[in-house]
């Protein structure tokens, strides 16, 4: 007897994911535990393990077609370790599978093209999927799609009329809006690449963005590495990095500006007591910003521990929905790329995100007398509609504050 291969809970508020690879192919054995199959969600990439073990019997969902929590993947059925019986096992599916292919109706059934998501979208507003024009790869049907169809029709626009096969048509094809060059490659975006797309747009749409600069003199905090760096390293087993340094001056800044720490929810603004601090960490496969819980509970070392453990679980993309969710703030350092002034966008339904830069040494008046210091530029961008001006920068100047003059964080002043 075959057992199904079932998409996992995603996380809180996600449904759907993208199949982004399959491990194992048809006729491949597994043991339990086993990874089968790559699973691409919005903010992560998880493996969907073998509960039991077997050969694969199908694969119901390719790569790159989208899936929702509880739908079947494919299946897993019995069979020795030998390589005959798998053998056998892919060679019946093939046939199988093959004459369906060559008897298929150039028009694919619905059943087939819609997702359990969409096919619930269309049946509750008793809608047509035959007049909807398709935009999701190969023809199917996307949430987007119903949506878009079923607001025109609320509204009576043109665009709920019958006739709209020649619209569709067009964004069936794979090949794009313009003739591929050969000089070109086209790869398609990853569900974790639109996504960040949509948060960086969502943000400029929602959020009367603006930004606020400031500079700080990196002279004690260098000073303070240098002077602690074996010691610290020795004591703790992990080296004392600017981004605790940063963490914590945020931390002292926010208690004193709450409103940068807070967030618009409807017609409320809700102020956070708690401190989770939201690093923005570069990925091969995007950016992503995992979040240090309580971060003004924690010492020093224990933000470093945590963000190294974090930083390597996002590269490896094995962070958890928990860890990436809930930030009340965040930090983000583009000087580790070389960037000497840019300025950061919200990470939504944050309020306000600090871009920490390249340090460099520049000419700067000190008293009567010009002294060459390692100077770095910060940038607060925030929510103008949660945050005044005045509170911005405030909030920058207490960060500046606490930044070159280190001491000013371990007593709070």
């Amino acid at each position: 007897m075959a057992t199904d291969i079932i998409v996992p809970q995603l996380g809180e508020s996600v449904t759907e994911a993208t199949v982004a690879k399959w491990l194992k192919s048809v006729g491949d054995r597994v043991e339990v535990d086993d990874p089968i199959v790559e699973l691409e969600t919005d903010k992560v990439t998880l493996e969907v393990n073998a509960t039991v073990a077997g050969v694969i019997s199908e694969i119901a969902a390719d790569s790159g077609a989208e899936v929702s929590v509880g739908a079947v993947l494919g299946s897993i059925g019995a069979g020795g370790a030998g390589a005959e019986p798998a053998a056998k096992s892919a060679a019946d599916i093939k046939a199988v599978a093959a004459p369906a292919a060559e008897t298929a109706p150039a028009s694919v059934t619905e059943a087939e093209v819609l997702s359990p998501s969409v096919r619930k979208l269309v049946d509750e507003h008793k809608l047509d999927p035959a007049q909807i024009p398709r935009t999701g790869k190969n023809g199917r049907l996307t949430k987007g799609d119903v949506l878009a169809w079923r607001d025109s029709v609320a509204t009576g626009t043109p665009a709920a009329a019958t006739p709209v096969t020649p619209v569709a048509t067009p964004t069936t094809v794979t090949a794009g809006p313009r003739e591929d060059d050969p000089r070109e490659e086209r790869v398609r975006m990853t569900r974790l690449r639109k996504r960040i797309a949509e948060r960086l747009k969502e943000a400029q749409n929602t959020a009367a963005m603006l930004s606020t600069f400031n500079e700080v003199d990196m002279t004690e905090i260098l000073a303070l590495r240098a002077k602690y760096r074996e010691s610290f390293e020795k004591k703790h087993g992990v080296r004392l990095g600017f981004m605790s340094i940063f963490a914590k001056a945020c931390v002292v800044a926010l208690k004193e500006i709450p409103a940068v720490n807070g967030e618009i929810d409807g017609d409320d603004i809700v102020y956070k007591n708690h401190y989770d601090i939201g690093i923005a960490v570069g990925t091969p496969q995007g950016l992503v910003v995992p979040v240090i819980r309580d971060a003004d509970k924690l010492s020093f070392s224990e933000i470093e521990k945590t963000l190294a453990a974090l930083a390597v679980k996002a590269r490896d993309g094995k962070l958890s929905m928990d860890e990436l969710t809930g930030g009340t703030f965040t930090i983000t350092n583009g000087g580790v790329y070389g960037s000497l002034l840019s300025t950061p966008i919200l990470n939504t339904p944050q309020s306000g995100i600090l871009g920490m830069h390249k340090t460099q040494p520049r000419p700067i008046a000190v008293g009567d007398k010009v002294e060459i210091r390692p100077m770095m530029y910060l940038a607060l961008s925030y929510d103008h509609r949660i945050i005044d001006g005045r509170e911005a920068v405030t909030f920058l100047v207490r960060v500046k504050e606490c930044l070159e003059n280190p001491e000013r964080i371990l007593i709070d002043a």
